[in-house]
């Protein structure tokens, strides 16, 4: 099996939280090769309505999404957990090449193989205009979020 993505499946609640927070800043690296070491080989996805399967459709993938998605910027949150497989809500800000702003809700269900990389990820996601002056994800865009930045609960989304 391919290298060890701790933390490993079975999660407690704790190390699902931890599993949660090291995709989210995988995810704000805004880096698809990073990203995609994330993922098995063989790994399938649902985003929306387009499906990628294994690791050079999912850079494909996240390359396209990154070129349109202008200052992506990402919080996960833990929903659920059970053995292999954690259900997350979320939500991201971006703006597109015409300096719109957005705000995207969603949720994914994730499944882990052994090893601790994600096996299939399924997404629903669904995009809000909001004004620039309504964005609530402020941080250096090239990196992670802070630890002191809010969480979804407590920014009341």
């Amino acid at each position: 099996m391919s290298e060890l993505r701790q933390p490993l499946p079975p999660f407690t609640r704790e190390t699902a939280i931890q599993k949660v927070r090291l995709a989210e800043d995988g995810w704000n690296s805004r880096d698809p090769k990073r990203v995609s070491l994330a993922y098995t080989v063989d790994s399938e996805w649902r985003n929306r309505a387009e499906f990628a399967r294994g690791r050079d459709e999912i850079i494909a993938f996240l390359t396209r999404k990154w070129n349109r998605e202008l200052e992506y910027r990402l919080i996960k949150e833990l929903w659920a957990h059970d053995a292999n497989r954690i259900a997350v809500r979320f939500a991201y800000e971006y703006r597109d090449d015409a300096g719109n702003w957005y705000r995207a809700y969603g949720n994914e269900n994730w499944e882990f193989a052994e090893n601790g990389q994600m096996q299939r990820r399924y997404a629903c996601i669904n995009d809000m205009p909001i004004k620039e002056e309504d964005r609530k994800f402020f941080w250096d865009r090239s990196g992670p979020r802070p630890a002191d930045h809010a969480s979804l609960s407590e920014l009341g989304l």
